[in-house]
């Protein structure tokens, strides 16, 4: 099934190694290495059917890469997100030409502050959008998000998040009723619905694998998820992010998916 047909990335900038991170995953971040990966990283998007949109490295911003929380793309519009992280804010404003290219202005809309909202903290399903709670994401920014879906016909609900930086870090949606699931959201009642597959707690991390167009990319290094994604009867790929984790950020980070 193709679902998506573009992919917006940003290649990461030197600025990479004083990113955000929670120290969860030590080390800073080598260049180099987050370059190859993120070549490779594209190239497992091309796999999947995709054509790639790839905007120039950022030194302003050193999160820049994880150029999913500055924007929401869904098959209606497009929402220009406003970061909760305050180093992070000014991301929004240079995503925008960018996402022009693909949406008419008036399909595109803003959360606006006292908002705060960031892409990693929502997830599709379909035409529900379930949003996170967090440190990045507050309620006006999920009000707004709400009110902005609704007006193109999709709805939202809220998850509270009690452990994770973002809603993706510890649930991702496969598409065909099945989300892959991981610590808190293991037992959430908004999941149940779901064919949850439930990530042990030693490979958390790759909970945050992204579905494209029938393939499921996976992080390298977790061999029981790898395993459950390939007994669900996806294609998969495997992809290095091991630079990336060093500042909390995974697959779906790194690229809007529309």
């Amino acid at each position: 099934m193709k679902k998506f047909n573009h992919v917006i990335v940003r290649r990461p900038c030197r600025a990479l190694t004083e990113g955000i991170t929670s120290g969860l995953f030590p080390g800073k971040p080598n260049y180099e290495l987050a370059l190859k990966q993120h070549d490779a990283y594209i190239e497992a998007l091309k796999e999947c059917g995709v054509d790639v949109t790839v905007l120039p490295a950022d030194e302003r911003y050193p999160d820049s890469c994880f150029v999913e929380d500055p924007a929401l793309l869904t098959r209606a519009c497009a929402i220009i997100t406003n970061p909760g992280a305050p180093s992070r804010n000014g991301e929004k404003d240079e995503i925008i030409d960018a996402v022009r290219k693909f949406y008419p202005e008036e399909k595109i809309r803003y959360i606006q502050a006292p908002g705060t909202l960031e892409g990693g903290d929502v997830m599709m399903v379909g035409d529900h959008f379930y949003v996170g709670r967090s440190a990045r994401t507050n309620e006006e920014g999920i009000r707004q998000l709400t009110e902005i879906l609704a007006e193109f016909g999709m709805t939202c609900s809220e998850v509270h998040l009690e452990e994770v930086l973002h809603l993706k870090t510890g649930v991702n949606y496969l598409e065909n009723n099945i989300m892959l699931v991981s610590g808190e959201f293991v037992d959430k009642p908004e999941f149940m619905k779901y064919h949850r597959v439930q990530i042990p707690e030693e490979e958390a991390y790759a909970a945050n694998c992204i579905w494209v167009n029938d393939t499921v990319i996976v992080p390298e290094g977790y061999p029981a998820v790898l395993a459950a994604v390939k007994d669900l009867g996806y294609r998969t790929i495997v992809v290095d992010t091991s630079e990336y984790r060093k500042l909390d950020g995974g697959l779906s980070c790194l690229s809007l998916r529309f």
